[in-house]
């Protein structure tokens, strides 16, 4: 088993959902039209929660 250093949220939209205390649609819908900083891997969605948390206090980057 692999270790991820701690601040890479591998869970797809279900869990980038939870970081952002919304419903995994929500966040997939989020995830989909590029609102989120967080890029697709395979099949699923990765996203660094430091990146994640400053988006939602205002720095407003784009997704990478």
């Amino acid at each position: 088993m692999k270790h991820h250093p701690p601040s890479i949220l591998f869970g797809g939209a279900a869990e980038i959902g939870k970081e952002i205390k919304r419903k995994p649609r929500q966040a997939f819908h989020m995830l989909e039209k590029g609102l989120l900083p967080a890029r697709k891997v395979g099949n699923q969605w990765v996203a660094e929660r430091g990146k994640l948390r400053a988006f939602f206090l205002g720095d407003g980057e784009k997704a990478a």
